[in-house]
């Protein structure tokens, strides 16, 4: 298995982790966790597994220089990201947040291409125009997206999320995947602590049943260390353009988690959206391979001049 399948599949693994997490989630709410209060938990606990993961992986000296965009990374990626998506998701329902969240590819590109000067592929475009239309059919049909404080507080963690993605794959070309993550979770947990310390004073753990700590090991474990580990890999390989695509994965996968409780039947909704869904990522990438060919090309003709 080449190491560009290795990375598609990390993404599938992150955005099935991710599907479920929206409902996980409010399923901690109901045990009256403070939001901020479960972000400091998340934050700290994470950074704990990433850096006791990198003691068995060769050392590796992050550049003083590299440090202000590692700082900057723990802002975007964790206090802003998780502070808001967990705060907002508190306000808002999980259909509401997954309308949302869909929207981040666009951003992404929109960030690239501004920033980074990228190219807006007429395939990279409509395969992203694909996707946004795919999980519209699926999430739309009887459902609206209310006006109020956690839609906007999803919509900004949404915005901080697709900065991080484009922030980060410079540093993955160059450093380990634990190297960058065990550090922008370290400058991520103290931007946390003013926020997440007053509420974890407060909180009483007696009170949470068994099923609610599972919950927050879930949390915990899958949707942050696992899920940003796997995540933070594949963008060593795709761009992110591609890596965020697969963002529209994430309602098809909960409804399918539906399914399968027998809470929701299959009907023609469902599917037409999953197949609307993988088409949309499969456009994505055939224009990353597109450019590439278009560069080789350029490249070839240089030389033959």
């Amino acid at each position: 298995m080449n190491r560009v399948v290795k990375a598609h599949l990390a993404l599938l693994i992150v955005n099935f982790i991710y599907g479920a997490n929206f409902t996980i989630v409010k399923s901690v709410q109901e045990a009256h966790i403070p939001p901020f209060a479960l972000v400091l938990l998340r934050a700290f606990s994470s950074m704990t597994l990433f850096w006791l993961t990198s003691f068995f992986v060769a050392h590796e000296k992050i550049e003083r220089k590299d440090f202000i965009k590692v700082m900057m990374l723990g802002v975007f990626g964790v206090a802003l990201n998780q502070l808001l998506f967990i705060k907002g998701l508190y306000q808002t329902t999980p259909i509401n947040a997954s309308i949302i969240m869909m929207f981040n590819p666009a951003i992404v590109m929109l960030i690239e291409i501004i920033f980074l000067n990228a190219k807006a592929l007429p395939m990279r475009v409509a395969g992203i125009v694909m996707g946004i239309f795919g999980t519209s059919v699926l999430l739309l049909f009887g459902n609206a997206i209310s006006a109020h404080t956690g839609d906007v507080m999803v919509l900004i963690n949404c915005i901080s999320w697709g900065i991080y993605l484009v922030m980060v794959k410079p540093l993955m070309i160059k450093y380990k995947t634990v190297t960058i993550v065990k550090w922008v979770f370290a400058f991520g947990t103290i931007y946390v602590l003013p926020f997440g310390w007053p509420e974890a004073r407060i909180f009483d753990p007696s009170h949470v049943s068994i099923v609610s700590w599972i919950c927050i090991g879930y949390v915990v474990v899958a949707s942050t260390y696992i899920a940003y580990f796997l995540n933070t890999y594949a963008l060593a390989e795709l761009s992110p353009s591609i890596a965020s695509t697969y963002i529209y994965l994430q309602p098809i996968i909960a409804a399918a988690i539906a399914i399968y409780l027998k809470k929701e039947e299959l009907d023609w909704i469902k599917v037409t959206s999953a197949v609307l869904v993988i088409v949309g990522i499969y456009l994505v990438s055939l224009s990353r391979k597109q450019e590439r060919n278009n560069i080789k090309a350029l490249t070839k003709d240089e030389e033959t001049r």
